[in-house]
């Protein structure tokens, strides 16, 4: 899995959590600038957290339990 996975995976994740951090702020009507620059900090460091937890396993080949329960019978 190159960078580019791994990249990928970042920005499938960092979006639609911004979609819906800034689409809440929206809902809410106090949308500001500093609700936007929030919002995309906020999805950045979650997706951030998200990708290296996934990299870090990776790395370390360790099983992923939510992962395979889906895959027993």
């Amino acid at each position: 899995m190159g960078a580019a996975f791994w990249i990928k995976r970042y920005f499938l994740a960092a979006v639609p959590l911004f979609a819906i951090l800034a689409g809440w702020e929206w809902i809410k009507g106090t949308t500001t600038n500093a609700d936007i620059i929030s919002a995309a900090i906020w999805s950045a460091l979650a997706a951030g957290i998200f990708v290296g937890a996934a990299y870090r396993r990776y790395r370390k080949a360790l099983a992923c339990e939510a992962c395979d329960a889906g895959r027993k019978p």
